[in-house]
C-alpha cells in the first residue's frame, strides 16, 4: 500500500513536536494545516500571479537576477512548459517594492505580495525554527535567513500530457514552503521507499520540504527530498515557493548538537554559495552535490 505524505498541524506542534521530527527524518516533507495564512490572501496571490505572467515579454524581463536563478526564467527548448519569475529577498521591503516596481504592478497587487510576502516570511522562519527546537535546539532562530520566491506557471497541453515539468531536484536551500495549484496537479516527492508518489491538490494547506542544507546541519539526521512535476491534466498550474536558505557567504557545518564524541562530522565546512556553484557547474541538482563535501570515510 502507497505511504502518505505526513500531515501536520501548526496549532499542536508544541504538544507533538515528535511529529515534526519525524516527518522531516523520515520523509523530508511534509504537509503543513492550520497555518495561519489566510486562505483569503493565498487566494489573492493566485491572481496576483496571473497577473504578473499577462506582462509583456520585455515587462517580465525586467525582472532580473540579484543571485543566480533569481529572475525571469522564459520557457525554453529544455523547460518549453516552464516559465517563472524571482524575488530574492522576500523579507526585505525594498527588494519587494523593487520587484513590483520591475513588473508595474497594479497598487492593488502590489499590497496583496506584500502582504503575502510578509506572512510567508514569518511562517517560514517559525517553522523551521519549530523544528530546531523538535530537535532538542533552543533559542535557535533563523530570522536573518534570506528568503527567495520562485513564482512557477506550466503550460500542459493535450500534447504534452506524460512529459516533464520540472526533472528531478532537491531544492538547495533549508526549507521550502509550496503554495499549489488547488486545481491542477503533477507534484511527486520520493518516499521513504524510493517511490515517486503524486502530491494531490489541497486547498488553503502548504507543502513543506526540506533542502540539501538541512542535511550536513543536521549532520545526516534531516532528510532532503527528490520531487519533480509531471504533466498530468491540460491546463495551467500556478504556484509559489518560497525558500528559507543561508545567505551565500554562511558556512555550513553540522550544528555541535548533532554531533556525538566518537563520531565526526559528515561533511566538511562549506559555504551555501559553494555548494550553490557546485550544483550548477556539474549540473547536480538531485542532491549529489553534497557528495562533494562529504568526508570520505
Amino acid at each position: 500500500m502507497e505511504e502518505q505524505i505526513p500531515v501536520i498541524n501548526l496549532q499542536n506542534i508544541k504538544e507533538k513536536p515528535q511529529n515534526l521530527k519525524e516527518a522531516c527524518k523520515k520523509w523530508g516533507c511534509f504537509r503543513l494545516i492550520n497555518h495561519g495564512v489566510p486562505k483569503k490572501l493565498m487566494g489573492e496571490m493566485k491572481s496576483a500571479i496571473e497577473e504578473m505572467f499577462d506582462r509583456t515579454v520585455e515587462i517580465k524581463q525586467k525582472n532580473k537576477e540579484v543571485i543566480a536563478g533569481s529572475g525571469y526564467i522564459a520557457p525554453s527548448e529544455k523547460n518549453p512548459l516552464y516559465e517563472a519569475f524571482g524575488l530574492f529577498d522576500v523579507a526585505s521591503k525594498s527588494s519587494v517594492s523593487s520587484f513590483c516596481d520591475d513588473l508595474q504592478l497594479s497598487p492593488h497587487t502590489r499590497d496583496i505580495i506584500e502582504r503575502y510576502a510578509e506572512a510567508i516570511t514569518n511562517l517560514a522562519t517559525d517553522i523551521a525554527s519549530k523544528l530546531a527546537t523538535s530537535m532538542g535546539l533552543t533559542d535557535y532562530t533563523f530570522d536573518n535567513w534570506p528568503l527567495q520566491f520562485r513564482i512557477n506557471k506550466y503550460t500542459f497541453a493535450p500534447e504534452s500530457l506524460g512529459s516533464s515539468g520540472v526533472q528531478i531536484h532537491t531544492d538547495s536551500g533549508f526549507l521550502t514552503i509550496l503554495q499549489d495549484d488547488e486545481n491542477i496537479g503533477g507534484l511527486e516527492v520520493m518516499d521513504p521507499t524510493g517511490t515517486f508518489v503524486p502530491i494531490d491538490p489541497l486547498p488553503d494547506t502548504f507543502l513543506v520540504n526540506l533542502g540539501d542544507i538541512a542535511v550536513p546541519w543536521s549532520n545526516g539526521e534531516l532528510r532532503n527530498v527528490q520531487h519533480r512535476v509531471q504533466c498530468k491534466d491540460v491546463g495551467t498550474r500556478f504556484s509559489v515557493a518560497t525558500f528559507l536558505s543561508p545567505a551565500p557567504e554562511m558556512v555550513i557545518e553540522a550544528h555541535p548538537k548533532f554531533l556525538k564524541a566518537d563520531e565526526p562530522p559528515l561533511y566538511a565546512p562549506f559555504t551555501y554559495e559553494q555548494i550553490r556553484k557546485i550544483r550548477a557547474a556539474e549540473k547536480l541538482h538531485a542532491g549529489e552535490a553534497l557528495d562533494r563535501v562529504r568526508w570520505n570515510k
